[in-house]
């Protein structure tokens, strides 16, 4: 027990402070959603579409990774569209709340192609109650646990770019540019953190098998200065276009598998579990993901199912 106390304190001091740490929520079914990754897909679907994404990392841990978060897009005409989302995460005792909006421009080219380009910015609030963890002998004098962080006000942008076709995507995007301060450096602590940038390149393609089956290839890559790239790697098979079940690669650390039903043109949901392979898979039961959506029409035509993209 005092082991595993000791490796969920450590883990948590480490993505609530390094600098080199994966600092944006990271979601197993994100290929649903490519809004929260990158703001050029704003308004794709040609609908109004919302969804939610909650996320619960490492179950059984105590105070374990938790993110809910929101998205809504819409097109405002055959160039534009717009977006927003409400971020909530929780790790351990730091909480993130942050509010974001989007906007994209769209060439059509023929084929059913378009190329667009995308904006977001917003705000997000930070809180850190440094002082109530119990560091026990480790280091109970450490001047980074000596005062709580309240509040912190982390404005944000960002950009990115996203070509698609019916059936393949590809988009490249830095949804933060600014690398907020979070902790000043000090004579006691000597330590500077910072929001990482993060660069996140994209794509997918579908492929026709029969009449019944899909498959769909694709993949996501992080990139973070000063840490390692990550990669998901994901293949999922869709049949008669209502389920969709797919596994997930994410290079040296994790495994994952999902389950998608598109319940009716409007409405799909999903569900992931992740396992992780790391020695962190031993202290804790996995990672449960749900994802709701549902598109709205308003007037402007029929709502497009199944979207693979």
């Amino acid at each position: 027990m005092k082991k595993r106390i000791t490796i969920v304190l450590f883990f948590l001091i480490v993505f609530g402070f390094s600098a080199k740490a994966q600092q944006d929520p990271m979601f197993t079914m994100y290929m649903n959603q490519l809004l929260c990754a990158n703001p050029a897909y704003a308004g794709a679907k040609g609908v109004t579409s919302a969804s939610l994404i909650v996320r619960e990392q490492w179950a059984s841990w105590p105070d374990n990774p938790q993110t809910q978060t929101l998205f809504v897009h819409s097109p405002l005409n055959n160039e534009m569209g717009i977006g927003g989302s409400i971020l909530n995460d929780k790790i351990g005792k730091k909480a993130n709340t942050g509010i974001f909006g989007d906007y994209s421009y769209t060439i059509t080219y023929p084929g059913e192609r378009y190329l667009s380009f995308g904006l977001k910015a917003g705000f997000a609030f930070l809180t850190h109650p440094l002082t109530e963890y119990d560091l026990g002998n480790t280091n109970p004098n450490d001047p980074m646990f000596q005062q709580d962080l309240k509040y912190k006000f982390l404005p944000n942008a960002g950009v990115g770019v996203y070509f698609s076709s019916p059936v393949y995507y590809v988009g490249l995007s830095v949804p933060k540019l600014i690398s907020n301060k979070i902790f000043e450096s000090t004579v006691e602590t000597e330590t500077v953190t910072r929001e990482q940038l993060h660069a996140f390149f994209m794509g997918g393609y579908v492929f026709d098998v029969n009449r019944i089956i899909k498959f769909k290839p694709y993949f996501m890559v992080r990139f973070t200065p000063n840490s390692p790239i990550s990669a998901d790697i994901t293949a999922q098979a869709v049949f008669i276009d209502k389920l969709w079940a797919g596994v997930t690669y994410r290079i040296g650390n994790a495994v994952a598998a999902m389950v998608q039903m598109q319940v009716t043109e409007q409405l799909k949901i999903g569900y992931a579990y992740d396992l992780t392979t790391t020695e962190l898979g031993q202290y804790n039961s996995g990672t449960h993901e749900i994802y709701l959506n549902f598109d709205f029409s308003f007037g402007r035509g029929r709502v497009r199912s199944p979207r693979y993209f």
